[in-house]
């Protein structure tokens, strides 16, 4: 039974779910009409919101943007490379790949959510390469699922803003949570957040492995098309002009890669293990700088890494504009994320608050497809509700980080660095993704509300 729910929801996806770009522009269409219809706002005022929030995430575009180029290219290099070869000769059997590679992925997003998403998905094409008879789309996907568990980690946007403090925290909860904020100890180190995330990260990869196919039915991907297609080509010392020796020169790399590394080593010691995504993108690029040990061999696997990176490029400002018709008020204040919320919080007692809180950010997150962006939206709302019945402001805030990591499973946006090295579509792994998202939500419910903080 559970086998053929799994290949039910596999074919709807591959049937009905367009390419990413479309279902973007489709999800444009729906909030546009939806903001007219629950908001009284006419066409021009929801186009304003849209055009205004077009451009507003450039900056993490970017960023995202990096954290695939860079991360392939560090995974290009040859002692990189090694590495992962020998962890992908470990599991001999499909089901023993599809374990690990949810696992690490898992363990990853737990450390940095843009390192897992890269290095999920680097390691799963080594295991294809690997393991005979492994379904490459299960594979991917199980990759993907590791990043549920974000937002329960280390680099969690919500709980790290709840732990900065200040008067950003104090008008963003209206006063619930005070200029010393919450420390993480009543978050990502709570009772009820670690055994959520315990669970998870020990289930998934079992619950991953049961959806495998069976011998006939996987779909294998042919090795030769998970080869690097185009390999550097060294010239001879004989051919090479002043400017080839340069570029060829290991000197320059090495003089360049101890800057970077020094201030890393600065910014750890000075700021302890505190992951964002402009540290893991200079660790990426210097130690890819380091590994591929010539500025010519580093830029040919960057050209090769960025063939990847337009998807993502062209979406992040689609999403920008969603963003804007979402949190676009009328004249009166409301907006469609506002009307979601209120809604939510009004049907709430104090038992089921925590799960309206997470039901209410999963569905936002859906068409705000950001940490921040969730909790500037949701924050106003949730926090004041939760402390009027009651809650503790750490659970409502969790239950809003959780929420906005549960619906990723099934929002195309995020599997693009993942799809982008894999070389897949979003239909190819998003039915697995159903599948993880009901499970996993049942899981995070009952955790935030019959477990205390």
């Amino acid at each position: 039974m559970f086998k053929k729910f799994t290949n039910g929801c596999v074919n709807i996806v591959q049937n009905y779910l367009p390419d990413p770009f479309l279902f973007c522009i489709i999800i444009t269409f729906a909030i546009f009409l939806s903001g007219i219809i629950f908001t009284g706002q006419g066409p021009m005022d929801m186009i304003v919101h849209w055009s205004g929030g077009f451009w507003g995430l450039l900056s993490f575009a970017m960023q995202m943007a990096l954290v695939l180029v860079l991360g392939h290219t560090l995974a290009s290099a040859q002692s990189f490379k090694k590495v992962l070869k020998k962890m992908a000769k470990i599991p001999k059997t499909p089901g023993q790949a599809i374990l690990m590679v949810t696992f690490i992925s898992g363990l990853a997003c737990l450390i940095n959510w843009g390192f897992g998403l890269v290095i999920g998905a680097i390691f799963a094409k080594e295991l294809a390469k690997e393991v005979d008879g492994v379904d490459y789309r299960l594979l991917i996907a199980s990759a993907y699922s590791g990043f549920l568990l974000w937002h329960a980690g280390l680099s969690a946007s919500i709980p790290l803003t709840l732990a900065t403090g200040g008067e950003a925290v104090v008008s963003a909860t209206a006063g619930v949570i005070s200029e010393a904020g919450v420390p993480t100890s009543e978050t990502i180190f709570s009772l009820s957040n670690m055994i959520i995330v315990g669970v998870l990260i020990l289930t998934l990869p079992l619950l991953n492995k049961a959806m495998h196919p069976a011998k006939g039915k996987a779909i294998i991907v042919d090795k030769s098309l998970l080869e690097d297609e185009d390999e550097f080509v060294a010239m001879s010392v004989e051919d090479m002009t002043p400017a080839d020796k340069l570029e060829n020169s290991p000197i320059i790399s090495i003089l360049i890669s101890l800057m970077g590394f020094a201030y890393i080593v600065y910014y750890f010691v000075n700021n302890g293990f505190s992951l964002n995504l402009d540290i893991v993108n200079f660790i990426f690029l210097f130690s890819a700088i380091a590994l591929h040990k010539t500025p010519k061999r580093f830029l040919h696997a960057l050209m090769s890494a960025s063939k990847s990176a337009g998807p993502i490029m062209l979406q992040f400002p689609f999403y920008a504009g969603i963003i804007g018709m979402m949190t676009g008020v009328n004249a009166d204040g409301v907006s469609l994320a506002i009307l979601i919320s209120n809604f939510f919080a009004n049907v709430a007692t104090k038992f089921t608050f925590p799960l309206f809180s997470f039901l209410s950010a999963g569905i936002v997150n859906f068409f705000v497809p950001s940490g921040g962006g969730q909790w500037a939206v949701q924050a106003p709302i949730m926090m004041p509700a939760g402390a009027a019945l009651g809650v503790d402001p750490a659970k409502t805030a969790m239950s809003i980080a959780w929420g906005d990591a549960w619906t990723n499973m099934i929002q195309p946006f995020w599997a693009l660095p993942a799809l982008g090295i894999a070389g897949l579509g979003a239909k190819d792994i998003m039915g697995f993704c159903i599948i993880d998202l009901l499970y996993s939500g049942v899981i995070i419910s009952m955790g935030l509300m019959f477990i205390g903080m």
